[in-house]
């Protein structure tokens, strides 16, 4: 049986040049395509909804980051818990299966120390919570984040708490006694209302709202935009603005993963992190102009309570964090000093 060769031509003069060109050609288009493709992507995960402060922030942050980043990178910002819960998404930072986490309460459950903002009434104003970031935050917490495994890139807002139910206005502590109430995870926020008579439970923020409709809850504590992009005012009575906690947001990267990241591409999301808190502080001074309005129009009765009678009720608080905490006391000490004349 016959044998049949394939033969290839073979290019020579001007046609070779050609072919030559034809080659280096595709060889730069699959070179292109592989970088493309090598671009890395930051996914970023909240528990935010439309409109809340941390879409806000997230969004404003990615925006800035991937202008900056170019070819080299992309931050992706996943919202409404769509990667879990604040705890889950502190799970997945440390197993390096998610890039970065805007958590708040949580942290506390992860680093004790984190519960100073935990205490309530200790942060008067942003201007008090700057020196605080500066002074307490970033030389001493932000180590013991580390050595648990977390990168925390940038201190953004939550915001000062408030309490919504469908019981009574709240003016007193006492008015809370028997409440069923969410908190979010964090053994101090359920210590608080406790020493307050309130019937305290830790749930994610996505399980919220059908607590709130089905009276599962009778009440929560949020922000006025985590209230109000929740829409808890569609199945909360009454609003009362007792300001009881002013929990921070830490934009939030796995030590490990982050570390692996170029250092080009983790110099610029540190800065950006940093460039973003004003804005931060900024839209969040606006929403709570806002947002008090807007709960009225909808129907929920908004009170002012009586602070000084919060404040006093929560000492035994303030006494237990100093025994359980190693330094906690000195850290409250130095937190509140730095609030003078403010």
């Amino acid at each position: 049986m016959p044998t049949h060769t394939l033969k290839f031509p073979t290019f020579t003069g001007p046609l070779r040049q050609v072919a030559a060109a034809a080659i280096l050609g595709a060889s730069t288009l699959l070179l292109g395509t592989s970088m493309a493709h090598a671009q890395v992507e930051i996914k970023l995960g909240h528990v935010g909804g439309p409109g809340s402060l941390f879409e806000r922030s997230a969004n404003e942050f990615a925006r800035l980051a991937n202008e900056r980043l170019g070819s080299k990178g992309k931050v992706v910002v996943f919202g409404s818990s769509q990667l879990g819960s604040d705890a889950e998404m502190m799970q997945k930072l440390r197993l390096g299966t998610l890039e970065m986490a805007l958590p708040s309460t949580v942290m506390s459950s992860t680093v004790p120390a984190f519960g100073m903002f935990e205490m309530p009434y200790l942060v008067k104003n942003r201007d008090h919570m700057k020196k605080i970031e500066a002074e307490v935050l970033r030389p001493t917490l932000l180590p013991m984040a580390e050595e648990k495994g977390y990168k925390i890139l940038g201190v953004w807002e939550n915001g000062f708490r408030h309490v919504t139910n469908n019981v009574r206005p709240v003016v007193k502590p006492e008015d809370l006694k028997g409440m069923k109430l969410r908190v979010p995870q964090g053994v101090w926020r359920v210590k608080m209302f406790q020493a307050y008579g309130a019937n305290p439970s830790p749930m994610a923020l996505s399980e919220v709202f059908v607590a709130l409709q089905t009276g599962v809850m009778d009440g929560q504590e949020n922000p006025l935009t985590q209230i109000y992009s929740s829409k808890f005012q569609e199945v909360q009575k009454f609003l009362s603005t007792t300001g009881h906690v002013y929990t921070p947001a830490y934009l939030t990267a796995g030590a490990r993963k982050f570390n692996s990241l170029p250092a080009d591409v983790r110099e610029i999301l540190e800065k950006t992190a940093r460039d973003v808190q004003p804005y931060v502080y900024k839209t969040a001074a606006e929403l709570d102009g806002e947002l008090i309005a807007k709960i009225k129009a909808a129907g929920t009765a908004v009170n002012e309570p009586d602070k000084n009678a919060f404040i006093a009720a929560s000492k035994a608080v303030y006494e237990e964090f100093g025994k359980e905490v190693p330094g906690g006391s000195d850290l409250v000490s130095k937190a509140v000093a730095l609030g003078a004349g403010l």
